[in-house]
């Protein structure tokens, strides 16, 4: 969380984890209530450290994980906890539907590919498995939402029902060239239009938060899913602008402008932010796993204490030993889509350490992301000349080096690498009028470092065959 003041700069921030549940292999689960009370005790320490009560915040930005899906009845109480972006529990599902001819009907009209990553399968599974949802549903007892939607229905007291076109996008239920849910996609989920909420433009006011939460009402007036948020935040509105977010996953996004471009390299197609926070598009490249497997060394191998010691490990060797690390946790997302492969670790010998396989996960961030920038490349018709990069692991020296290195363009960091969140307060600022231009608000943007890259294409291309062999062997389907 943070607060900004009208120059971009940090006045206060707070921030919290919040517990995951793993409660089968392959789903991943939040508790919507957690969320709430997380989100609102960080709102109110971040204002409390600027110094801010509720009449000095202009106006508040919501940026959220897009595709966790939440379901909750009438009076705010979820009726299961959320499924996850990561969760791949509907595979079977996507498979039937895929099986049954429907990909073509769901790329034509949303711009993405049948996967268990997407809102849709993941709203049918909870209609299908909570007792009496379905039914509830059709009552109009029950609201459907992502993080943000069910944010803002909590800090409204229930008062709105609400997204934005950038949330609606990541759902399979959402028409991007009509902008507008669609009967025939809601009709193959089985999904009631009574649960959906109601799409608002990113930047606009979508409410009032009641009076308790900062001390007086306050506009709820900026929301954009985490990624177009950031592509905001960086300053990319414009076509052919493209920013990487290194977080739990990792998130390659391409302005496109007012044109969708329909991807045949397994890209994304989808709704994205103009400078003014109305709708455009971008082509999009999803990572499952990356900030998540620097996680993994420390929570589950114990090999680092903090993550940041990660950087250490790896320069202390001169580079992985041969080994790679593809992981593949939940499946793979971009270029592949195959939601059935799993992580591996390849190359092992005697001779390998702890710094060694550090080196090889960070490695496996920035090899990701050249598979994704490989795929964008050749969908828009030309090479990307730099990359713009932001999200916690964007802090490592070390992995921006070996990305600039292996993409062969500069990569370029800003000053305040929180870029999600600083997007969704600029729509917000926009909006409220706390910017009156988007020239006023580019010149809030501050640049850190620009990483130019070293490597030899010979050493480059090598390092990437290697890569591509590891993934070969944990793909169990030929990308789409």
């Amino acid at each position: 969380m943070l607060v900004l003041d009208r120059r971009g700069r940090v006045c206060g921030r707070a921030y919290r984890e919040f517990t995951q549940h793993f409660p089968k292999p392959g789903w991943v689960e939040h508790d919507p209530e957690e969320i709430w009370r997380v989100t609102l005790g960080v709102l109110r320490a971040a204002c409390r450290r600027a110094g801010a009560r509720g009449r000095d915040i202009a106006g508040i930005g919501i940026t959220n994980q897009r595709e966790t899906t939440v379901l909750w009845d009438r009076r705010g109480r979820p009726v299961h906890r959320a499924i996850v972006w990561q969760d791949r529990r509907t595979a079977e599902h996507c498979k039937a539907l895929r099986a049954a001819g429907a990909e073509d009907l769901l790329r034509r009209k949303t711009g993405l590919v049948l996967d268990p990553y997407f809102s849709a399968t993941k709203l049918h599974w909870l209609l299908g498995h909570v007792r009496r949802a379905r039914e509830r549903a059709a009552h109009g007892d029950l609201r459907f939402g992502t993080v943000d939607a069910w944010l803002v229905w909590k800090l409204t007291g229930g008062a709105m029902h609400v997204t934005d076109p950038t949330n609606a996008s990541r759902t399979l239920l959402y028409d991007i060239h009509e902008k507008r849910w669609d009967a025939d996609l809601c009709r193959l989920f089985e999904v009631p239009e009574a649960v959906l909420p109601e799409v608002r433009p990113s930047s606009g006011v979508f409410g009032e938060t009641t009076a308790d939460v900062l001390g007086i009402p306050v506009p709820i007036a900026g929301i954009a899913g985490d990624q177009q948020s950031a592509l905001f935040g960086q300053g990319c509105t414009a076509p052919g602008m493209a920013k990487n977010t290194y977080g739990t996953g990792c998130f390659l996004l391409l302005h496109t402008g007012q044109r969708p471009v329909a991807s045949s390299h397994g890209l994304l197609t989808t709704v994205a932010c103009d400078e003014r926070g109305g709708p455009a598009y971008a082509l999009e490249g999803a990572v499952f796993v990356a900030g998540a497997v620097i996680q993994w060394l420390r929570d589950g191998l114990g090999l680092l204490a903090r993550a940041p010691e990660s950087e250490k490990h790896a320069r202390s060797v001169e580079d992985s030993l041969g080994v790679y690390v593809v992981p593949a946790f939940v499946g793979l997302g971009a270029p592949y889509w195959d939601p059935d492969a799993r992580g591996a670790v390849l190359g092992l010998t005697r001779g390998v350490t702890r710094a060694h396989l550090i080196r090889a996960t960070l490695e496996s961030l920035a090899f990701q992301t050249r598979d994704l920038m490989d795929a964008m490349a050749a969908d828009a018709g030309a090479p990307l000349s730099e990359l713009r990069v932001d999200g916690g692991a964007s802090a490592n020296d070390f992995l921006m080096q070996f990305q600039a290195d292996l993409l062969g363009v500069p990569v370029e960091r800003p000053a305040l690498v929180e870029t999600t969140a600083v997007g969704a307060a600029q729509l917000a600022g926009l909006a409220v009028g706390f910017w009156r231009s988007p020239r006023e608000l580019a010149a809030t943007r501050r640049h850190d470092r620009r990483f130019r890259p070293r490597m030899t294409p010979e050493r480059r291309e090598a390092l990437y065959r290697g890569w591509r062999d590891a993934v070969a062997r944990v793909r169990t389907r030929p990308a789409p």
